[in-house]
């Protein structure tokens, strides 16, 4: 496959993010939010073609439906997914999905219910929605459009809406081999948890990024990946896929401004 110079930081985070589901098997991915949901597009068309994708609605599909209006497309049904289906594939660990929290912590826990004392918020948010299921029996991962220490607090998120790595926090007793967290795609870098005692670890840089602007922006040490590189560019095949995906380029809106891939010095 051929490399590429001509491409915006979104689309550099679209191919980052579909990393998340190689190797995944087959499973229902799931992509919240604009790029999440490219990414995992973009995986079911290049690495992973085992993946399973929805149309967001009651089906499953062939291949995935691009964003926005459709025109002439018919998306290729396969099947029928029903709500009670859904939560049978959450439930029995059969889906990946890239949520985008509002709060990480150092032990992957994360926050969506709201900022601040939880009897008496700054914010209020969305809740904890269907996190703490989602979280506790299948596969995430995060993304994250603007990193700073507000997202990657330094301490505990403000209130615990999906589970992580914190031992305290489980009930005894309790299955813990069932949860997991793939990879965090930022605008600045690719995380993970891999490091010793599931510590967080950069695994890439963004071309232009330093890792002391990631860890000046992060509220807790940060280890460097024994493997720690520059994150893939897209390939010219890669950029074709997505925008057959995005044909409306919704991606251009993502990232506040649209930066270009590669940053000016």
């Amino acid at each position: 496959m051929s490399a590429t110079c001509d491409f915006t930081l979104a689309e550099l985070m679209i191919v980052a993010a579909s990393e998340a589901w190689r190797g995944n098997g087959e499973v229902v991915a799931s992509g919240l939010g604009v790029i999440p949901r490219l990414g995992a597009s973009l995986a079911k068309l290049s690495h992973s073609p085992e993946l399973l994708m929805t149309d967001s609605e009651a089906f499953l599909v062939e291949e995935p439906i691009p964003l926005g209006p459709r025109g002439d497309y018919v998306p290729k049904y396969s099947g029928y997914l029903s709500f009670e289906r859904v939560f049978e594939c959450v439930w029995g660990g059969r889906r990946h999905a890239m949520i985008g929290p509002t709060q990480v912590d150092r032990w992957g826990q994360t926050n969506l219910s709201c900022v601040g004392d939880y009897h008496k918020p700054k914010t209020a948010i969305l809740g904890v929605r269907g996190l703490p299921g989602n979280s506790i029996n299948h596969l995430n991962s995060f993304f994250v459009p603007n990193h700073n220490t507000r997202v990657f607090v330094s301490g505990e998120v403000d209130m615990v809406s999906g589970v992580g790595f914190k031992a305290e926090r489980w009930p005894e007793g309790v299955r813990r081999d069932l949860m997991d967290i793939r990879l965090i795609v930022t605008d600045l870098c690719v995380m993970d948890f891999d490091g010793p005692e599931r510590a967080v670890q950069v695994r890439s840089l963004h071309p232009g990024v330093s890792f002391e602007e990631v860890q000046e922006k992060t509220g807790f040490p940060l280890l460097k990946s024994p493997q720690l590189k520059e994150t893939a560019h897209p390939t010219a095949e890669q950029l074709a896929l997505i925008r057959r995906l995005d044909p409306h380029d919704y991606r251009g809106a993502a990232i506040k401004g649209n930066p270009a891939g590669i940053r000016a010095a």
